[in-house]
């Protein structure tokens, strides 16, 4: 017999262990394979993950004697090989101990819906074949006209596939004449769009010292700090080429999935057949099989967004987190994990390089660049010296500034626009907001549209004409009228990405104008199409989010405008500042990036506000030195390290008890430099029908703290209808 260590599928604080099974001896069986189980009373089979094998000479009754406790056997295994190699599995490990987390929901993290160790994956894609035909013998005595012309078609190409080569009849006969052979061979449902090759830019001289410093030099990770338009990708592109031809594999990871298309362009482009791509845009078959094609090591690059981290990549030389600063690297559910961090340790257990690239780094990037933990490159000015746009910030507290028939743009912004038309130039308006309308109320008797899940204000989509959260995914038809009074009085104020939209039509009918958005992207390759028009100059506007200002380069861009660089500054987190500086920045780096200069009119109600008038210079240095003494004063990150304890109930009294009994729990073991900040009630307390406090937990050292926050959450997650959460290194407190 053999004795399994099994995790179970259930990522539960209380079930955080592996478990024993038996295994028959002769069946194939390994750490890395998954078994389906019986646990406990419950009628239906689970998925678990095996941990350890031992061989056992002893029965059954001898071990559950040795052990003091029943062993039930496995129903039966589900792999024919190991899923994750031992890199993997020991950072699985690695990252459950740091963040707190069931190492079960990280092993979910990182396999394709299909492998995952979860029931869901029984009825996920498997391997897909095609049948093809092959020829024998070519005699064609005693066939048909039809039984000849297929012997003659595979004659020609050696092979064929079995439904081109005839009709099923034709087929049947000429295998049972023993003129073909038909036989199964994998296929890839995962198709590239073809991409010329390309050559290599040579780089410049500030580029090549950048090159030279990464290859060349000692630290395990690089901060690249470069402009916008100072050519990191080139850097990267060359940074690939020196480490594949030393026969190693290169992990390149970017932030949205919108800029995925792009970059997997510019490697397709240089590296061909050996890139494969990973993001939550692929089907599941196509996910499965790209998957695949990497662990086989069929494919030396690797790029994509954030769960690419977890590739099954051997022997990787270089990993690069491109737009680093982007909050889109950290995932937003259990596990909370961040992709920097998972790279920091895979490059670590690889011997590999890391380079985090961004015009605008992390504060805590850039402080340990600074420290000199990490190595620190800087491009300081664009390619070729094309100069920064030029920025201008308008006053919305001014009402002489604004356009009357259209108050979310000023008159200077409009004018602007209407010289870059003339000239066919091109125009990307930012505004942090999708949607028509963010606040609806009635008229009539004041009722205010609110989510029913979470208690958000519903933002009104004309396009498909639906309220919906942006918060917690809810939506809900609207017919124009008022769910408790039916009068189709509905007052709407605030504005987003839609109506931005409308009125640019009506403003300037001729003007071919686009927008792209989340729901413009969901609808895939949607976002490519955009893109790749907007850079043939086929639009003259771009209206759009966040997911504009980050990595494009659109040449004939010369004007970029941000309609309410106040949006982020409202959000109540401690890095609302970065944010908007780093969202400004990113964006007024889209125009003046071709031959034409570049110009940027920034549109705020704080005009003297740090982060709006250096994010508008693109004054990164500026800026880390003002919101370092930020941090510093209120004691936050890189100044300190941060625990969310998100605690939930189906009653907000019995969460406001339970946050309260762990603070002071928290306080009264006395951990040297640990401090506790709560409860609070979080922006938005109901989420998931549970109503939520929040505790933060800042510390120096993690060490004593978190192996008893640990201990805490074992202790009492679930129990007394209590749910307890730890988000390590939390983004948006």
């Amino acid at each position: 017999m053999q004795l399994l260590e099994v995790l179970l599928e259930l990522p539960s604080s209380s079930l955080d262990r592996p478990f024993d099974y038996l295994c028959p001896d002769g069946v194939e069986v390994g750490v890395g394979f998954r078994v389906l189980v019986h646990f406990g009373n419950n009628p239906r089979p689970l998925v678990g993950f095996v941990t350890k094998v031992t061989p056992t000479s002893l029965s059954q009754p001898q071990l559950e004697e040795e052990k003091g406790y029943p062993i039930a056997w496995i129903d039966s295994v589900l792999d024919n090989e190991c899923l994750l190699k031992d890199d993997l599995l020991s950072l699985s490990e690695a990252l459950a101990s740091y963040y707190l987390c069931p190492r079960i929901a990280l092993l979910q993290a990182m396999l394709p819906s299909s492998l995952k160790p979860a029931r869901s994956s029984l009825k996920g894609p498997k391997v897909a074949y095609e049948s093809y035909c092959e020829l024998l013998k070519d005699d064609e005595g005693g066939l048909t006209p039809k039984q000849i012309e297929a012997v003659r078609l595979l004659k020609e190409r050696k092979r064929c596939k079995k439904k081109e080569a005839g009709s099923p009849a034709i087929v049947k006969a000429l295998i049972d004449k023993g003129y073909l052979r038909v036989f199964r061979q994998e296929i890839n449902r995962m198709q590239l769009s073809e991409v010329p090759r390309s050559e290599p830019f040579p780089l410049t001289g500030a580029q090549q010292a950048v090159f030279n410093e990464i290859t060349s030099g000692k630290k395990e990770v690089y901060l690249l700090q470069g402009v916008t338009g100072s050519g990191k990708t080139e850097v990267y592109l060359h940074l690939s080429s020196f480490y594949l031809e030393r026969g190693k594999t290169i992990l390149m990871l970017v932030p949205e999935i919108s800029l995925t298309p792009a970059m997997v362009r510019y490697f397709i482009s240089r590296f061909g057949k050996e890139v494969a791509i990973l993001h939550s845009s692929l089907t599941p078959a196509e996910k499965y099989d790209e998957y695949r094609r990497i662990a086989r090591g069929e494919a030396k690059v690797v790029v994509g967004a954030r769960s690419a981290v977890f590739a099954p990549l051997e022997n990787i030389g270089l990993i690069i987190l491109d737009e680093e600063h982007v909050e889109s690297y950290k995932q937003d559910s259990s596990p909370y994990y961040h992709a920097r961090e998972v790279a920091i340790l895979r490059s670590r257990q690889s011997g590999a390089k890391l380079v985090l690239g961004s015009a605008t780094p992390t504060l805590e990037t850039r402080a340990k660049a600074e420290a000199g933990i990490y190595g620190f490159c800087r491009l300081d000015s664009r390619v070729n010296a094309k100069p920064l746009p030029t920025t201008e910030i308008i006053d919305l507290s001014r009402p002489s500034a604004l356009l009357p028939s259209a108050r979310m743009f000023s008159k200077r912004l409009i004018e602007k626009i209407k010289d870059r038309l003339s000239k066919g130039e091109q125009t990307i308006l930012l505004l942090n907001r999708r949607g028509y309308a963010s606040y609806s109320t009635c008229s009539s008797c004041g009722y205010v549209f609110v989510c029913p899940s979470c208690g958000s204000h519903l933002t009104l989509h004309k396009a498909d004409m639906m309220l919906k959260c942006h918060h917690c995914g809810y939506v809900a038809p609207f017919d124009g009228s008022c769910p408790e009074c039916h009068s189709p009085n509905i007052a709407r104020a605030g504005y987003g990405t839609e109506r931005v939209c409308r009125y640019l039509a009506e403003l300037f009918p001729s003007a071919r104008i686009a927008r792209l958005d989340s729901d413009v992207s969901r609808i895939k390759s949607e976002a490519e199409d955009i893109t790749f028009k907007m850079k043939g100059g086929e639009f003259d506007i771009l209206v759009g989010t966040q997911m504009i200002a980050k990595g494009h380069d659109f040449p004939l861009c010369t004007l970029v405008g941000v309609l309410l660089a106040d949006v982020g500054l409202s959000i109540p987190c401690f890095r609302s500042s970065e944010s908007s500086f780093s969202l400004i920045a990113q964006a007024v780096g889209r125009a003046g990036r071709g031959e034409r200069k570049g110009e940027a009119v920034i549109q705020t109600f704080n005009p003297t506000n740090p982060a709006i008038t250096l994010g508008a210079k693109q004054d990164y240095d500026g800026f880390f030195r003002v919101e370092m003494q930020n941090r510093k004063a209120g004691n936050y990150p890189p100044y300190c390290h941060l625990a969310n304890l998100i605690i939930g109930s189906n009653a907000a009294e019995k969460s406001i008890q339970a946050a309260a009994e762990i603070k002071a729990n928290i306080l009264s073991q006395g951990f040297p430099g640990v401090f506790c900040l709560g409860p609070l009630t979080p922006y938005f307390e109901l989420e998931g029908g549970l109503y939520r406090r929040e505790l933060l937990v800042k510390f120096k050292d993690g060490k004593g703290i978190k192996e008893y926050l640990k201990k805490l959450i074992d202790t009492l997650s679930g129990k007394g209808g209590v749910r307890l959460y730890v988000d390590v290194d939390p983004l948006d407190y």
